[in-house]
């Protein structure tokens, strides 16, 4: 028997069904893309949907340590109850077993045509070629995504047949024989298991694995069910390790992940082997095959979820004990929670993680717009109050786009699809803009509070004309964040003429006040600081006509701002004119 061979072809083999389980989830995690934040958005209180979103979610990403990673992150961000999690993490479990039915296609034995035809040897080489196709001659992103997840899984059934035919000639060596009877001793098996799992990280692949074993015929059910009870706890030190660093919650759902596959696991054995010990089930020395894996795989989780869902509660109170508060824990501030979302952990995750910052984006524009709107009414109806509340607004909106700004930039160095690159890149050029905005906003509440602090009035005829320059300046802060948020390009073009209005009512309004200056009904004073309110509104509006700018185009693949404002202004002009003649009749100056 040739060893080195035989070595080289499990380890190759090995490769390839990692590398094809890996491209196989995410591109299946690309094609799902904003999908998966919806999928995560129906956590609720209620433990049976819990465990279906888990279920879904995991078949879905194809890893249920993957799933539980992202519990962790949530639980540690303060979106989801450590209760709230315990069903997802039971649903997880079951999902992942997914796989293992997807695997077991492999040994499916017959000459029936249907049967020959469901055999991955007999369609994956069709799917790779069909993947190669899309992949290298479909423009169109969700096909590719469709190709890569059948080259994935062609390539994952080729290495699960690589690995099985490396592994046929040990059926007729002793020694190996020997080893595997070792396993069926309940612990050490278990021991095997866990340990397989823990190294590569993936209780899908550990399975898959064994189940390439199968075809030696040295793979009893006695082998088998003590290795995959000892997977299943395998699996627990991803999700275990996520947690380093995190918040005790979050260590405390890593904790229930561990609980639910040990008890599961402890008592299906006992009760298992009792009954053996008195009934002596046969079918323990018969040969498994990778069917009878996916069995035992499934048998077993569905068996701890159903033992262990009465006692959720008991799960969330043992990894209290567990896990202990030293102190009262501190409450996540309301206002920093979303920031919690851009956890390192949904790097590995990159459509899911630009989900989680295009949400954190979307508050962050909330907040910039809520900072400046405040400081405005500060104009009229000045307060303390107020014009601290513009401060602390302020600190946050710079908060969100130091962090925002650090987790895109180690974003983009993943593996993006062209739709999140693009999105990425807005992202990262608006949220400058939002900060800038909102520290105008800054230079208007200062002014508002000179005017206070040193009882200062504007005329009511310059108050009128100030009051219509806000109006224009809310709304097309009000357009270009709807932009923003909706990835809107039809709104982006009532942006610009709306833009150009503002700059021509900064002008007028800047005009007339120097008109009465000369007549002696305004005073120098007042008119530096209607000077500084005119220019920092105008200057926001230079911003929102940026974001409306960027959204139109990095979605046509270029930027180049210059080039195209002067190609909407200028080859455009007739067009270009008749909308700005329709805002200029709605912010006509008294």
């Amino acid at each position: 028997m040739n060893i080195s061979g035989m070595v080289l072809g499990l380890i190759g083999g090995l490769g390839l069904f990692l590398y094809g389980m890996t491209l196989m989830s995410d591109s299946l995690e690309k094609a799902a893309g904003a999908k998966l934040r919806g999928i995560l958005e129906l956590f609720t209180k209620n433990r049976y949907v819990g465990i279906i979103v888990g279920v879904v979610f995991t078949a879905i990403i194809q890893s249920s340590s993957a799933a539980t990673v992202m519990v962790v992150s949530f639980v540690n961000a303060g979106l989801m109850t450590l209760y709230q999690a315990i069903g997802v993490i039971y649903g997880a479990n079951i999902g992942t077993t997914v796989t293992s039915w997807i695997l077991s296609l492999s040994g499916l034995q017959g000459d029936n045509v249907f049967v020959k035809l469901c055999k991955p040897s007999s369609f994956s080489p069709l799917l790779a070629v069909i993947g190669v196709i899309f992949l290298l001659f479909i423009k169109e992103e969700k096909k590719k995504d469709i190709g890569a997840i059948m080259v994935g899984f062609a390539v994952l059934m080729f290495g699960m047949e690589t690995m099985s035919d490396a592994v046929k000639p040990l059926a007729n060596v002793p020694e190996f024989t020997g080893i595997l009877t070792a396993f069926s001793n309940p612990v050490l098996g278990m021991i095997a298991g866990a340990v397989l799992t823990a190294i590569i990280q993936s209780s899908s692949a550990s399975v898959g694995i064994l189940q390439a074993l199968c075809v030696t015929g040295a793979v009893s059910y006695g082998v088998a069910i003590p290795i995959i009870m000892g997977q299943n706890i395998g699996t627990c030190v991803t999700a275990l390790l996520s947690s380093i660093g995190a918040t005790k919650n979050a260590k405390r759902a890593a904790m229930v992940h561990l609980y639910f596959n040990i008890i599961g696991t402890v008592v299906f054995m006992v009760l298992f082997y009792t009954v053996n010990a008195v009934v002596g089930f046969s079918f323990l020395g018969t040969a498994t095959n990778a069917a009878g894996i996916a069995v035992i795989h499934s048998l077993f989780n569905v068996f701890a979820t159903m033992l262990l869902l009465p006692f959720g509660k008991g799960l969330e109170k043992l990894a209290c004990l567990t896990i202990r508060d030293d102190v009262q824990p501190a409450e996540v501030e309301e206002e920093r929670k979303e920031l919690q979302l851009l956890d390192s952990r949904f790097l590995e995750k990159p459509a899911f993680a630009m989900e989680q910052s295009v949400h954190v984006a979307n508050k962050m524009a909330e907040e910039s717009k809520r900072t400046l709107f405040t400081a405005m009414d500060l104009l009229w109806n000045y307060t303390e109050d107020g014009a601290k509340k513009v401060g602390e607004l302020e600190n946050l909106v710079d908060q969100y786009e130091d962090e925002l700004g650090t987790y895109l930039v180690k974003l983009s160095r993943q593996n993006l699809s062209v739709r999140d690159s693009h999105t990425l890149s807005i992202v990262l050029h608006c949220i400058g803009d939002f900060e800038r905005i909102s520290d105008h906003a800054i230079n208007i509440m200062e002014a508002a509070q000179e005017m206070h602090d040193k009882k200062l009035i504007f005329s009511p005829k310059a108050e009128e004309e100030l009051k219509v320059f806000s109006r224009a300046v809310q709304d097309i802060v009000e357009k270009a964040y709807a932009v923003f948020r909706d990835q809107d390009e039809k709104l982006a073009q009532k942006v610009e003429p709306l833009e150009a209005v503002v700059d021509e009512l900064n002008q007028e309004v800047k005009k007339r006040h120097i008109h009465r200056l000369r007549e002696g009904k305004c005073t120098i004073e007042l008119g530096f600081i209607l000077s500084d309110i005119t220019t920092s509104l105008e200057r926001v509006a230079d911003h929102c006509s940026n974001i409306a700018v960027c959204v139109t185009q990095v979605r046509e693949d270029t930027y180049d701002t210059h080039g195209y404002l002067n190609s909407v202004k200028n080859e455009d002009s007739e067009i270009f004119r008749g909308l700005v003649l329709e805002e200029e009749e709605k912010y006509l100056l008294p």
